[in-house]
């Protein structure tokens, strides 16, 4: 039974007047009559007598006025329970992401949230997609950051707007530092470092075609940081999203653009049916309307 319809019954109740009740809510008289004549109608009982200068209550509708004040009044406790509830909102909101520019964009909305609900705490995990994906699936982990191309059909999801650039991690006295882009000619010359990721490898070999028989592979690594001590130490060169690179040393190592260039996007998922905290639940409303209103 809608609240809503017991709470314009009520009102009629109190003003004993159906144009002095619609005013007050704010309704049209004719909206209101419906509603209330389809309430009697699906009780199967008359509720009210009807005059011209007002209207008055049948023993069913004094019985029925008991009854609905009682459920009006049970449904505006449960609903100043749960707003109260929301105010003491605490617990830990996993989260687990790759070294990806999208990590500021979610570290950020956790900032505003937790301005809303100082009690809460992040637990933020890195690594690749795939383990971000098994510790989702485990439960370990609530809401994972992932670079595409991956697999999302189990997951509920987002797509961030946000463009993540490929780029050739070296060291800084390099003398490909000189170019402004390395091309994929370039790199088939060149003993790489590349991701674990096999779905990303394929990925990656995709965009060298008839170089795919030249191509010097010399190590992989699952974090752009460790690569980056790989490529510091002249193992190779390092392909690697440019977001991961934000605290980079780069009077060991620097990088350059591809060319023609790369660029991949991001995913915020979670996984489908999943019962979470009222912090991740809360949580993930949160970005899903603050996301949606930057993309409109």
């Amino acid at each position: 039974m809608d609240i809503r319809v017991l709470k314009y019954f009520l009102t009629v109740v109190r003003e004993e007047n159906i144009t002095k009740a619609s005013d007050i809510l704010h309704i049209t008289q004719p909206t209101l009559s419906r509603q209330l004549s389809k309430l009697e109608e699906d009780l199967g009982v008359q509720l009210f007598i009807r005059r011209k200068k007002g209207i008055s209550l049948t023993d069913e509708g004094i019985l029925f006025r008991r009854r609905a004040s009682e459920i009006v009044e049970l449904a505006d406790k449960a609903e100043r329970e749960l707003s109260e509830r929301e105010q003491f909102i605490d617990g830990e909101i996993s989260i687990g992401c790759g070294e990806m520019e999208s990590v500021k964009l979610i570290t950020k909305l956790f900032m505003s949230y937790k301005e809303r609900y100082p009690n809460v705490r992040l637990d933020l995990y890195t690594g690749n997609a795939d383990e971000i994906k098994q510790r989702i699936d485990n439960g370990i982990t609530d809401i994972g950051i992932l670079i595409e191309p991956v697999e999302i059909e189990k997951y509920d999801f987002i797509r961030l707007n946000i463009q993540e650039n490929w780029v050739v991690l070296m060291r800084a006295d390099d003398p490909l530092t000189e170019n402004d882009y390395i091309t994929v000619e370039d790199l088939s010359k060149l003993p790489l470092i590349i991701t674990k990721r096999q779905s990303v490898r394929n990925e990656i070999e995709s965009w060298f075609m008839r170089y795919m028989d030249k191509l010097n592979i010399v190590a992989s690594s699952n974090l752009s940081t460790n690569a980056s001590i790989l490529v510091e130490q002249n193992v190779g060169y390092a392909l690697v999203i440019e977001g991961a690179m934000p605290f980079l040393d780069k009077t060991k190592v620097t990088y350059r653009p591809l060319y023609p260039e790369r660029k991949t996007t991001s995913v915020l998922v979670w996984k489908k049916h999943q019962p979470f905290s009222l912090a991740v639940t809360k949580f993930l409303e949160y970005i899903q309307c603050n996301l949606c209103m930057d993309n409109n």
